[in-house]
């Protein structure tokens, strides 16, 4: 079951209008900031022998296992802290259709944030926010059979050609969105992986273009898989993408082998 929504940051987005103005507009019209320092990729502490666990419990992942397996807004540092909440964006722009199958299969799994399908389970989410760009990413840990995780991972890896670029109209006013969806670069972290860079772009009230930017990244680590968005109209830090796959997976390798143990 997905966990439910933490309340809104702000009221519901009611028009795509709305949102480039209220969000996009500032977003794009601030001057520059200053330069941010890299975001530090921590080394995890070796882990601890933890009680002897049956073969049975080592090699099924529990609620726990998965929630220790998280990033964290420390792990990331500045500018990033726990989230307050979904972002306005989220509604006003993601909720919409395409004609195009495939393409709306991602619409979909943007909207819902279910990258592997909202019946993968256990499940542990973090959402955290980017105070400098007003930024959100969300960390996910899941259970899904190995099988699985790679037929949706074949799947990411063919949009960039089946849906490079589309048109999408929003459910909330009707507005157009022109969609690009592009492969990103991960670093080679688990066991397999797929990232993906979508552009969703529409126009603010005086005919300005502007783009809300959405990183993807799903990754098999083991028998288990994380799922990263991180998206937003401002700066999106590709290395915080990065640094919370690369992170990630190591952490949840970690919980794993934890569960092994055998003393």
């Amino acid at each position: 079951m997905t966990p439910p929504r933490a309340p809104r940051v702000a009221a519901s987005v009611l028009t795509l209008a709305g949102v480039l103005t209220a969000t996009g507009c500032s977003a794009l019209s601030n001057p520059p900031t200053a330069a941010k320092p890299p975001i530090t990729r921590p080394t995890s502490p070796a882990p601890s022998p933890s009680p002897k666990a049956s073969p049975a419990a080592a090699s099924t992942l529990t609620e726990a296992m998965a929630q220790a397996a998280l990033i964290t807004d420390a792990d990331l540092g500045e500018p990033w802290t726990p989230t307050q909440g979904t972002a306005t964006w989220h509604d006003g722009v993601l909720k919409a259709r395409s004609e195009l199958p495939d393409c709306q299969r991602l619409l979909d799994a943007l909207y819902a944030d279910d990258l592997f399908g909202a019946d993968a389970q256990p499940r542990a989410v973090v959402g955290l926010d980017d105070q400098w760009n007003q930024a959100q990413l969300h960390y996910q840990v899941l259970g899904r059979p190995p099988a699985e995780i790679d037929k949706t991972l074949a799947w990411l890896r063919g949009l960039p050609r089946k849906c490079a670029r589309f048109a999408a109209t929003t459910t909330s006013t009707g507005a157009v969105l022109g969609v690009q969806v592009t492969e990103a670069q991960l670093p080679e972290a688990g066991d397999a992986r797929q990232g993906l860079r979508v552009l969703l772009t529409g126009e603010s009230p005086d005919g300005q273009p502007v783009t809300l930017t959405l990183e993807l990244a799903a990754v098999r680590v083991g028998e288990d898989a994380i799922s990263v968005s991180n998206g937003g109209f401002g700066d999106v830090q590709t290395d915080a993408t990065q640094a919370a796959v690369e992170l990630g997976a190591q952490r949840l390798t970690e919980v794993r082998k934890q569960g092994r143990v055998q003393i």
